[in-house]
């Protein structure tokens, strides 16, 4: 079955960075857009990046721009995100997530429902 794994979560201060990694397995990783998600206690899952099967279309939501950046390795089957200049609002539980997409670019799975979920990986920051 796919499995999503998250890790690299934790408790940090505000300006300080983090990069999140999710390796994928179960799954033809390539035919996946990958993203991740976050959820704040009392607030609804929210959108943070999202890339598209070969790297090269990428999007982000409008909280995380300029400071987060989404990448992907699709020899090692994994996706990252790195964080920095982190902030109190970004304190969330953040999921890694694939939308099958075979060769489309992000605009297809922008704003749409992705497949799969991982457990989520928890981020704190500290004002």
């Amino acid at each position: 079955q796919v499995q999503l794994v998250e890790s690299g979560g934790g408790s940090v201060p505000a300006g300080a960075s983090l990069k999140l990694t999710c390796t994928a397995s179960g799954l033809t990783f390539i035919n996946y857009a990958m993203g991740w998600f976050r959820q704040a206690p009392g607030k609804e899952r929210e959108f943070v990046a999202a890339i598209a099967w070969r790297g090269m279309s990428l999007n982000y939501g409008d909280s995380v721009k300029d400071r987060f950046t989404i990448w992907r390795d699709n020899t090692r089957n994994t996706v990252y995100l790195q964080m920095t200049n982190l902030k109190s609002e970004d304190t969330a539980v953040y999921y890694c997530a694939a939308k099958y997409a075979p060769q489309a670019h992000i605009s297809v799975v922008t704003g749409r429902e992705f497949d799969y979920f991982g457990q989520g990986t928890q981020v704190t920051v500290s004002s």
